[in-house]
């Protein structure tokens, strides 16, 4: 036997009411029954609407691989630009303070780089 819902039930209930009570009460029987549906129809759409949420917005968390590359560029700035300070008030001449800037500079870089291809061979 098929299994009927709870608007089925209630709207057997309604009909069967108005039989016993007569046409007099038809009005707010209907209204009653109209009302009732109004709340399932309501429950059904936040439902819906709560599992639509649930699906949409897993809780965002940052990855791992963020914060190692937040720190990779606090750690090379940290030391790359007192560094060139450094390099530049050492007293070397301008064609070795040159050389040595963009050695530097090329290190930096080329440990960033090397990095974040590691990761995305990774990922």
């Amino acid at each position: 036997m098929p299994r009927t819902s709870s608007s089925d039930d209630d709207l057997r209930a309604s009909l069967e009411a108005r039989r016993h009570l007569g046409p007099e009460y038809e009005d707010s029987l209907v209204e009653g029954f109209l009302e009732k549906m109004d709340q399932e129809i309501d429950k059904r759409v936040d439902d819906r609407l709560a599992a639509r949420a649930r699906k949409e917005s897993p809780a965002v968390r940052p990855s791992v691989d963020a914060g190692q590359r937040l720190a990779l560029a606090i750690i090379s700035l940290a030391l790359g630009v007192p560094g060139t300070i450094a390099v530049s008030y050492s007293g070397l001449g301008d064609s070795l303070l040159g050389f040595v800037l963009v050695l530097m500079w090329v290190g930096v870089i080329g440990v960033n780089v090397t990095f974040t291809a590691g990761r995305r061979r990774q990922g």
